[in-house]
């Protein structure tokens, strides 16, 4: 493994994060959700960083199976932080046993993993996991809305 540090590769991954960050918050945002835009960006910036920043250790060298445990610690840990970050997103609603915030908790993990993937340098993953995030966000909030319409009129 060569340990020295492109400092271009490394701003362009943990730029690409950041992007994808921004991107995905930008919908939580507009649509007056919690954890927007900075957050997002932060959760992709932390998990790109804590990847590149492991692609470079030098005792990965001696033990090739090292960057495998280091990936699985790392997203062990990430998405703890993350659960914690999505938790305070949820919360349930005034005595109607109604929970909110769960799609922006999923929503901070997905961004997570998509930061793990900037890290790695996965870009068609990057790609093809940010246009679903996207269109699960955004395509499907018309669906999400008229079913909650049918619960209601279902109620009434």
């Amino acid at each position: 493994m060569d340990n020295t540090i492109d400092l271009v590769d490394v701003a362009l991954r943990l730029g690409a994060a950041v992007m994808v960050g921004i991107v995905i918050g930008f919908d939580r945002e507009w649509r007056g959700k919690p954890l927007g835009i900075r957050t997002m960006a932060l959760v992709c910036l932390g998990s790109a960083l804590v990847c590149v920043a492991t692609m470079h250790l030098e005792a990965l060298d001696h033990d090739p199976q090292a960057l495998s445990r280091v990936i699985q610690g790392i997203v062990t840990g990430v998405l703890t932080g993350v659960g914690f970050l999505g938790a305070g997103a949820v919360l349930q609603r005034g005595g109607s046993g109604q929970i909110e915030g769960l799609t922006t908790a999923a929503t901070v993990w997905v961004a997570a993993a998509l930061g793990v993937a900037c890290g790695l340098a996965s870009w068609e993953v990057v790609g093809v996991g940010a246009a679903l995030t996207l269109c699960v966000l955004i395509a499907l909030y018309p669906l999400d809305l008229l079913v909650a319409r049918l619960r209601r009129d279902k109620r009434d």
